[in-house]
């Protein structure tokens, strides 16, 4: 059987490329390099925790086929030795299958520290806070992002993630294997995740990950009392973004007795009763221990379905944005910024131009960006063509300083001419809440007064708005900074109550065409 250095877990083409490059062109030579001398090739994310993850990789490959870590050299009258374990008739297929873009994106809302990053990482491997600040404080500040495959075993009726599969596999066991009777595994889909912080400060982060999300995993902690101020802000959240497919997770069924839980349980059914939570299946589990973890990704596949497809103008609603170039980098090496995000509709593929509004601020003016499309990626697989589904990263040529500090988090992006113009002021018919959401008082809400100033989030962008006028079914906003809203998007509405932003109610745009 031929393989590619592409074949190991990790490794997509662009960096099977630059590796082969240096003559390390067989797994067999990259089972037997030393992490130091593949850092030194000065891979783009290959570091030396990174370099020791692929070498490892490739030895487990080797062993799976039967290929000692040394080759040795075999006379030609001797046959060659049989491999240990013949590759299975899928499992090519689904090597390709894992590497396909996701489908579907799934959130994790909760109070703060209900453990959302945890169970992240019990499905995936990932901790999803990466940011320095996020691990000095322990806490969530940025949306954070994750990928997984979701595998079945028709012989046990059992769910599991690649990461897990992987990670119960013996030495020298084939890959997508169950754990239990040792029967191929069948491909379900590929989801992404994005992990909400849960800190009350952090809510208008909160909303904006709310519209990427085609499902919801609510966490509760079952050692703490429920609702916590931050449960029923991020439900309601749920509620404003229309998002109905709801798991709710008990967790830390660890940390408590039987009892404790029972009683925690019946919190949760008040809690959610009369709510569109309310139908949503309980699940208890502790995600540090992995207890119960299959049953949630059996909740993934009947509860939140993929989306379909949305035709139309292409639209990707940016996330994040970065610039990868390391510090001391030579000015020829440098590349493009990156923006992450979500496509809403249509399709984009590498070498396609795109445009982005509002774009770079000139003045008091907003000047829409216009780049190339270079690469497209999800996780570590590279992509020719990006639709919905899934979180994904596009590659361009704007100069980096622009991308940098996720300076253009909320921008919407398109093919040039096609987007909608970039507002400075608008016209929303409005509801609000009976009750302040996330404070410890249950405080009634106000209506709006004239020359208010109120935070609105759309998408994934953030802005203030201020009451400018007061009309008998809506009510006119001052945008500050402007903005390039997508279609059909609701406006969550927070105003400052005891010095922090509390959502009190959502916006609809009044079309006066």
């Amino acid at each position: 059987m031929s393989l590619d250095l592409t074949d190991i877990s990790g490794i997509g083409k662009a960096t099977a490329d630059k590796i082969k490059a240096a003559g390390i062109d067989s797994i067999e030579k990259l089972a037997n390099v030393k992490p130091d001398d593949l850092v030194k090739l000065k891979i783009k994310g290959v570091g030396k925790a990174t370099a020791e993850k692929y070498i490892s990789n490739a030895k487990m490959m080797l062993e799976e086929i039967g290929v000692q870590e040394k080759p040795k050299i075999i006379s030609e009258e001797k046959e060659k030795p049989t491999p240990k374990h013949k590759p299975r008739g899928e499992t090519s297929n689904i090597n390709k299958l894992i590497k396909q873009q996701a489908e579907c994106n799934i959130g994790l809302v909760g109070h703060v520290d209900h453990g959302k990053t945890t169970l992240v990482k019990s499905l995936t491997g990932d901790w999803t806070d990466r940011h320095s600040e996020e691990q000095e404080r322990g806490i969530s500040i940025k949306l954070g992002y994750s990928n997984a495959t979701i595998l079945y075993c028709a012989s046990c009726d059992e769910y599991l993630t690649y990461y897990l599969a992987n990670k119960a596999r013996k030495k020298g066991e084939s890959r997508f294997l169950c754990p239990q009777c040792k029967e191929e595994l069948e491909f379900k889909r590929n989801i992404s995740f994005v992990d909400a912080p849960g800190h009350e400060i952090l809510m208008a982060t909160m909303l904006s990950g709310a519209s990427l999300m085609d499902g919801a995993c609510l966490l509760i902690a079952a050692d703490e009392e429920c609702p916590q101020p931050q449960t029923r802000e991020h439900l309601e959240a749920l509620n404003i973004a229309g998002i109905t497919n709801i798991i709710i997770i008990q967790n830390k069924i660890d940390a408590v007795s039987r009892e404790q839980a029972q009683n925690n349980y019946q919190q949760i059914k008040e809690f959610v009763k009369d709510t569109i939570a309310e139908n949503a299946p309980i699940i208890p589990i502790s995600a540090v221990f992995g207890a119960n973890i299959g049953l949630v990704i059996r909740a993934f596949e009947e509860i939140i379905p993929s989306p379909q497809l949305s035709d139309g103008d292409f639209q990707f609603l940016i996330a994040r944005s970065f610039d990868i170039n390391r510090p001391g980098k030579d000015i020829s090496d440098l590349n493009g910024g990156v923006i992450g995000g979500s496509v809403l509709k249509g399709k984009i593929k590498v070498g396609d131009m795109i445009e982005i509004r509002p774009g770079l601020r000139v003045k008091d003016n907003y000047i829409p960006l216009k780049s190339i499309v270079v690469s497209i990626s999800q996780g570590n697989n590279l992509l020719e063509v990006a639709k919905p589904g899934g979180l994904i990263g596009l590659g361009t040529k704007l100069d980096p300083a622009l991308t940098k500090g996720d300076h253009l988090i909320g921008h919407l992006v398109g093919k040039p001419g096609t987007l909608p113009d970039i507002l400075d002021e608008i016209e929303l018919k409005i509801s609000l809440l009976d009750r302040v959401i996330g404070s410890e008082q249950m405080l009634r809400v106000h209506s709006l007064k004239h020359n208010e100033k109120i935070l609105l989030v759309v998408g994934t962008e953030k802005t203030g708005g201020t009451v400018t006028k007061l009309l008998k079914n809506s009510v006119v906003l001052k945008l500050n900074p402007p903005i390039c809203p997508p279609e059909n998007f609701i406006y969550a509405i927070s105003r400052i109550i005891n010095r922090r932003y509390r959502l009190i109610g959502y916006g609809e745009n009044v079309d006066n065409n």
